[in-house]
C-alpha cells in the first residue's frame, strides 16, 4: 500500500511561529509512518518551504508541489498547524480550496468568522444554555468615548484585540482611569477590538473532532491560573497554570458542555477539530462562552492531545482519523 503524501503547514505569520513549530514536530512524531509520508512545509512571510540536507526548498504556489532531487511531489492533503494567520484565519484554506487539495481544518468562511470574536458571538448567542459576557466592538477609526464604554458595561473588563487566537495585547480593568491604556495596547494588536464585561468563574477548554463521520466530544480540561487572566505568558511559562485534564465537573454539567460544544460546532459549520473555552460563571453555574479555536495547539503537553489520552485514544490515530475525514 502507497502511503500518502501529507503537506504539515507549520509557522505562519504571527507570534505563535513558535508554539506552531512545536504543534507540527508532534504531529509528525505521531502520525503512523506506513501510512503517512510527511513533509513539514514552513511558511513565513518571505516563502513556503521545505528543509532538506540544510536547504530550503520553496514550494511551488502555482500547484503547491515540491521537487526533492528533481522528483516533483504532490500532496494527498494539508495538515493545517498554523496558529494566527494565514492558518487559522481562512487564507490558506481559501488557497487550498482553490487548487483543490482537502485540509484537516473549518474552511475559509468558517475559519475567518470564528478569528473574529464580536461575529462568533452573534453567531452562537442563541444556543440553549449558552450565555455571552455583554460586550462592545470597538473600531480604530471610531473615536472611543471612555465614558460611553463605561456607562454600558459593568467593571471589571475584559480588553482583547478581536482578531486572532493569541492571548497577547489583552488586558483586564478594574476603573474607567485604566481603559485608555488598555485600548491602546490592544489597538497595537488589531484594527478591532472587543471589551467584555469579566465573568468570575472556573475556566474550561473542551476539544471535539469529527471522527470516523462521528462527532466526538473529548474530556474537558479545566484551566487553574495563578494570575488574573490565562494570558499569552500563563499559556506558556511553567508553573503558573494547572491543567486538570478531565476536568472535575458533574455528570450534568458534563452532559450539558457536550451538548453546547456540539451546536457551536454544528451551527458555525465546523470541520476537524476545534476546541472551545468557556468560563463556569461562580454563583450562577451557568457556561459563559469565550471563544473558538480552530487550530489548537498540538505539542504533547497541548489541550487537545491531553484529552485526546483521557479519552483513551492514541494521539497518532487521532491525526490520522482526522486526515482521513477530510480525504
Amino acid at each position: 500500500m502507497a502511503t500518502k503524501n501529507i503537506a504539515l503547514m507549520a509557522g505562519g505569520y504571527s507570534g505563535e511561529y513558535q508554539v506552531s513549530l512545536n504543534s507540527a514536530k508532534n504531529i509528525k512524531a505521531s502520525l503512523d509512518a506506513t501510512k503517512y509520508t510527511v513533509y513539514t512545509i514552513l511558511l513565513n512571510k518571505d516563502d513556503w518551504f521545505y528543509e532538506a540536507d540544510g536547504q530550503n526548498i520553496s514550494i511551488n504556489k502555482n500547484d503547491f508541489s515540491l521537487t526533492l532531487n528533481g522528483q516533483k511531489i504532490k500532496f494527498d492533503a494539508a495538515f493545517i498547524t498554523v496558529h494566527g494567520t494565514p492558518g487559522e484565519d481562512g487564507k490558506l484554506q481559501g488557497y487550498f480550496d482553490m487548487i483543490g487539495i482537502p485540509y484537516n481544518t473549518c474552511d475559509a468562511t468558517t475559519s475567518a468568522i470564528t478569528m473574529n470574536k464580536a461575529y462568533t458571538k452573534a453567531i452562537i448567542h442563541s444556543i440553549r444554555n449558552l450565555h455571552t459576557a455583554k460586550s462592545m466592538q470597538l473600531f480604530d477609526r471610531d473615536l472611543h468615548e471612555v465614558a460611553v464604554i463605561a456607562n454600558a458595561l459593568k467593571f471589571p473588563l475584559f480588553i482583547k484585540p478581536n482578531n486572532g487566537g493569541s492571548s497577547v495585547g489583552m488586558s483586564k480593568v478594574h476603573n474607567v482611569a485604566a481603559l485608555p491604556e488598555a485600548l491602546e495596547k490592544a489597538f497595537n494588536e488589531d484594527s478591532q477590538v472587543l471589551v467584555e464585561e469579566f465573568i468570575k468563574g472556573r475556566e474550561f477548554s473542551i476539544g471535539i473532532a469529527r471522527l470516523d463521520g462521528h462527532l466526538e466530544v473529548l474530556p474537558a480540561t479545566e484551566i487553574i491560573t495563578s494570575k488574573e487572566f490565562f494570558d499569552y505568558e500563563a499559556k506558556y511559562t511553567d508553573g503558573i497554570t494547572k491543567e486538570v485534564t478531565p476536568a472535575d465537573l458533574s455528570a450534568e454539567k458534563k452532559e450539558e458542555i457536550a451538548q453546547i460544544v456540539t451546536e457551536v460546532y454544528l451551527r458555525l459549520n465546523c470541520k476537524g477539530m476545534v476546541r472551545i473555552d468557556f468560563i463556569l460563571q461562580e454563583n450562577t453555574n451557568d457556561f459563559y462562552f469565550i471563544e473558538v479555536n480552530t487550530t489548537p495547539g498540538q505539542s504533547a503537553a497541548s489541550l487537545i492531545p491531553q484529552q485526546v489520552r483521557a479519552a483513551g485514544m492514541d494521539v497518532g490515530e487521532f491525526y490520522g482519523k482526522l486526515i482521513e475525514g477530510c480525504l
